[in-house]
Parts: C-alpha cells; structure tokens; sequence
C-alpha cells in the first residue's frame, strides 16, 4: 500500500475516466464470463484477498468472499487523489478525503451484501466506482466546488515534491 503514495493519477476526470473503464471491464469479466470466477475460485496467488463468508443454512462450493488487488488498489489510488484535493480546495463542509474512505467502505459493503444475498460473485468495482466518483461529486457540490474539483488537476511541482 505504501506504492499508492508514489502513484497519481493526475486529475479528477483521468481518475473518473480510469473508473469507468474498470467498472465496464469488471462487470463483462464477472457477468460476462467464467474467468473472473475461475481466477478467484481456483488460482492460489498473491492477488486477491480472502474473506471468510458469514454462515448461511445454504451450502456454499467457494466458503469465502474475495476481494481482488485491483478492487483495492485502483479505489485506493482515487481515495489518496481525494486526499490531495482536500489538500489544494480546503474545503468548507465535508472533507473530500473523509467522504472518499466513507464511501469505499459503503461501497464494500453493498458489494458483499449483494454476494450474500444472490449467492454469487460480484464484480466489486460495480459498487466501489459509483460510490466513490458520486460522493466526490456530492461532496464538491455541497462545498459549492463542483466545477474546482471537477477540473482538479494536481500541479506539476506537487507531483515533483512527492517523489
């Protein structure tokens, strides 16, 4: 996690852009075909995170719910962006940052709460990308930034600074 510091992705809309596209890649991947099932299910690798699933009368073949590195790791990269806005806008009411945590975890948990309640797997990053890009949105709009953040770019010297 420590990495994340060292990556940026530069601007609000490259940030809601790269979410998008992993949105519609993660979906057609899990709805669309086995792969993404088979991955989590049969492939022991240092990619994914397992989470013993809560006990149910209803047998279950995989006993786990599984959290891919990407499911965290590119959410992860927008939370610290958010981060980097509450840095630059100060905002008034709701902090971006805050907002942004608070949202990935909502966000985690409609995804592991629609996994139990359809007994099937779910692409993450379904519930994490609208959760994270709307709260940021809302929150812009409720600090009366919404145009700020919309066209938030990190500033060359800042990124100069953190390397």
């Amino acid at each position: 996690m420590v990495s994340l510091g060292a990556i940026s992705l530069g601007s609000f809309q490259t940030g809601a852009i790269l979410l998008a596209g992993l949105f519609c890649y993660d979906i057609f991947w899990v709805f669309g075909t086995d792969v993404m099932m088979t991955v989590a299910t049969k492939v022991e690798a240092p990619v994914k995170f397992l989470y013993t699933a809560p006990p149910s009368d209803t047998p279950k073949d995989y006993p786990f719910s599984v959290l891919g590195l990407g499911d965290v790791v590119i959410p992860g990269l927008f939370v610290r962006f958010m981060a980097k806005v509450d840095e630059v806008l100060q905002p008034k009411n709701l902090s971006y940052f805050t907002t942004a945590t608070f949202a990935y975890g909502a966000g985690l948990a409609a995804c592991f709460g629609a996994n139990e309640m359809f007994q099937n797997g779910q692409p993450a990053l379904l519930y994490l990308d609208p959760s994270l890009v709307g709260s940021a949105l809302a929150c812009a709009a409720v600090n009366n930034q919404l145009s700020e953040v919309w066209e938030f770019e990190e500033s060359s010297e800042e990124k100069v600074e953190e390397a």
